[in-house]
């Protein structure tokens, strides 16, 4: 029932939409990339095999695992796959660092395995853990057989969904920065060796504001392209599948996508929270100011979660309270409250003391 109501809300979404005339993708979406919003779609939620994008999720995994200067001894298990490779053999000594930039700049199968033995003991309990991952992004349309991308049973995405992955990817510091080299140095053998690679995704020679994300292609898959821009704080991300002519697309659907939003910036604003205990009547705490891209015609708006008051004594940086930030009712942004300066407690009487205990007492019966 959940799939069915997506794709109703998928197809709700562009009633009325103009389709761009000459793409030669099968499935195709750009989407904001701050938001996760759809700019446009055609058969965005057909399930399709997708090829070495497949390692967005992947690496998306590798860099919540984190400890990415680990290093690691290769194994025959991990090199014993076809297609594409980094050049791993068995006994190399390498970093999973490494690993992350082998899989999306060259597109190393081996480097996937690596990562599949690693993180999940084998690759088929890798594959459990994708989809484990699939469902808690509430991916419906999305089964993972391989860490690679290699056609199977039962492997398959959306390009909406694709694009989804690509977004929670993008979150990660270490993600950003392998997607947009176009080059990188790695170290791996026995012993070490530097080596230079180079990035598949002709899309980052051919246009400065691409910054990413991964080329993929089986015959049964077609020619599949994940690609992502950030032109003048803009942040949009488009995916192909099976698309003969995909380069050119994605310029189009990149330029669809920054086209359909703007650059919106939320201030820095300070809040007071009144104090008891204390010689001061408030504290002040703030929220950080930040850059969304959204659609011309959508709204920031905030709301703040704090106590009416607090107890004295506060130390500077501590949690007061927090904010949320929406972009037409989704969540965009979470941000603590975080107190100013300190707040000592003043010393009270007696009476003033007896006054508090009966205070909370009588605070506690009526909350509960």
């Amino acid at each position: 029932m959940k799939k069915i109501i997506v794709f109703i809300l998928v197809g709700v979404i562009f009633c009325g939409v103009n389709r761009v005339s000459g793409l030669s993708a099968k499935s195709c979406v750009v989407i904001n990339g701050d938001t996760g919003d759809i700019i446009y779609a055609e058969n965005a939620d057909i399930s399709l095999p997708m090829a070495s994008t497949t390692k967005i999720m992947t690496a998306l995994l590798l860099c919540e695992y984190g400890n990415l200067d680990k290093e690691i001894t290769v194994t025959r298990q991990m090199v014993l796959v076809e297609g594409t490779s980094m050049g791993l053999m068995p006994e190399d000594r390498i970093s999973l660092k490494d690993l992350l930039y082998g899989m999306m700049l060259c597109s190393g199968n081996d480097a996937a395995n690596a990562v599949a033995v690693v993180l999940g003991g084998s690759t088929e309990k890798f594959a459990e853990i994708m989809n484990k991952r699939a469902k808690e992004l509430s991916l419906n349309s999305t089964s993972f057989a391989t860490p690679s991308g290699l056609d199977a049973e039962n492997h398959f995405t959306t390009a909406y969904e694709l694009a989804l992955i690509t977004r929670e990817a993008f979150k990660h510091k270490e993600f950003r920065n392998a997607v947009s080299s176009k080059t990188a140095t790695v170290c791996f053998g026995n012993p070490p060796q530097k080596r230079k690679i180079t990035n598949h995704n002709k899309l980052l020679r051919m246009y400065d504001d691409v910054i990413g994300v991964k080329t993929g292609f089986t015959r049964k898959s077609g020619r599949c392209l994940v690609s992502a821009s950030n032109k003048d704080g803009k942040f949009v991300i488009a995916v192909t599948l099976n698309d003969p002519n995909d380069w050119q697309d994605h310029r189009r659907l990149l330029n669809i996508g920054i086209s359909a939003v703007d650059k919106k910036t939320v201030y820095k604003r300070f809040f007071e929270t009144k104090i008891i205990g204390a010689d001061k009547k408030s504290v002040k705490t703030e929220a950080k100011g930040f850059s969304v891209c959204a659609k011309k015609e959508q709204k920031i708006t905030r709301e703040i979660y704090a106590p009416k008051f607090c107890y004295a004594p506060i130390r500077q940086g501590e949690t007061v309270g927090y904010a949320v930030f929406y972009c037409d009712n989704k969540e965009i942004s979470r941000q603590n409250l975080r107190a100013q300066n300190n707040i000592n407690a003043k010393k009270i009487t007696k009476f003033e003391k007896t006054f508090q205990n009966l205070f909370c007492i009588f605070r506690g019966i009526n909350e509960g």
